[in-house]
């Protein structure tokens, strides 16, 4: 027999998708009981009123408050909510194939893993969204991330989205609501820490729609680098060469263009990271059409070069530890 599974949704003005995104899930091909719990934040639209809806029509959908907006908070109101053994994270954007809580269920009884998850599966329709799916898919992008470029199923640091087993979720305390960014690699980092096991399957296959322009991926990439860099402080030892890699090349590009009036040989640096990119974005790019190649060398400095400045002056006070006397187990307990 098949373990019940809770779906927790973190909603967030989501009025013109909501609908969609709860069906999807209630029509998985999943022979086990699911319930889906919605974690609802101050909507500017009628994401409330539409939860609220659909949760008096279906009896597997409840709905729990979110007043912070923030998801991590979300998430971890929702799993208190929640009532199963098996706990799959969902967002609002996120298209689902029918077989996603299926194949989920198999991994972790196949591998004994705490968290299972796939592939981000960007699909642009844009020319320009069409370049930031061909970025994310890339090692030139996003480095090595097999929840990005793919590969082998196998251990991994992190995964997109995740199923988990709710006895590592409250063995860890649930998510760090003091994360705004990067709160699944934080508490996937915990789960590894405490002996847990996070799992790559590269068949739970979620498509997800990118950034309609440089300034959205730009900000989206800027606040990744941020928040990347207070896990960095919070846990030390997570760091490695790719994650370095754009704050380096930040670093670069500015003395290069400040010592080059002074020193003109300092201008081949930024000049060849321009150079990288362009042929980096022929190489990567072949399968795009002419006006979303055209586009990929800016989304390729969009995402370095963001993600770099946001690590580099990511303030530390977002770093300060949680005040004494506040536990995540409280959450759960």
């Amino acid at each position: 027999m098949n373990p019940s599974i809770s779906v927790i949704m973190p909603v967030l003005n989501e009025e013109r998708h909501l609908r969609e995104a709860v069906q999807q899930v209630l029509d998985q091909d999943y022979d086990g009981a699911i319930e889906v719990v919605l974690a609802v934040g101050p909507s500017r639209d009628r994401t409330q009123e539409v939860a609220d809806a659909i949760a008096a029509a279906e009896p597997r959908v409840s709905v729990v408050a979110n007043p912070t907006g923030r998801t991590p908070n979300a998430l971890n109101a929702a799993i208190a909510k929640s009532s199963n053994e098996i706990i799959a994270r969902v967002d609002g954007h996120a298209m689902l194939p029918k077989d996603y809580l299926r194949t989920a269920v198999e991994t972790l009884r196949e591998t004994g893993a705490d968290n299972v998850g796939g592939i981000m599966a960007a699909e642009g329709v844009t020319p320009f969204e069409q370049a930031v799916a061909c970025a994310m898919t890339s090692k030139i992008g996003v480095g090595n991330a097999a929840f990005h470029v793919g590969g082998e199923g196998g251990p991994a640091d992190t995964v997109y989205l995740g199923v988990f087993r709710r006895e590592a979720l409250e063995r860890v305390g649930g998510y760090d609501e003091h994360f705004e960014r990067a709160q699944d690699w934080e508490m996937n980092h915990r789960i590894r820490e405490t002996g847990g096991l996070v799992w790559f399957q590269p068949k739970m296959r979620v498509s997800y729609r990118p950034r309609p322009n440089a300034r959205a991926l730009g900000k989206q990439y800027f606040h990744y680098g941020r928040w990347r860099r207070v896990v960095a402080r919070t846990h030390e030892g997570t760091i490695n060469l790719r994650y370095l890699a754009p704050p380096v090349a930040v670093l670069g590009i500015v003395l290069g263009l400040v010592i080059s009036p002074f020193f003109w040989p300092a201008a081949l640096i930024p000049a060849a990271y321009l150079l990288a990119i362009l042929v980096g974005a022929v190489l990567t790019g072949r399968a795009l059409s002419g006006a979303a190649l055209a586009r990929l060398p800016l989304v390729y400095a969009t995402m370095h070069l963001s993600w770099g400045t946001g690590f580099l002056t990511s303030p530390s006070r977002l770093s300060k530890p949680r005040p004494a006397g506040t536990d995540l187990h409280d959450l759960f307990h």
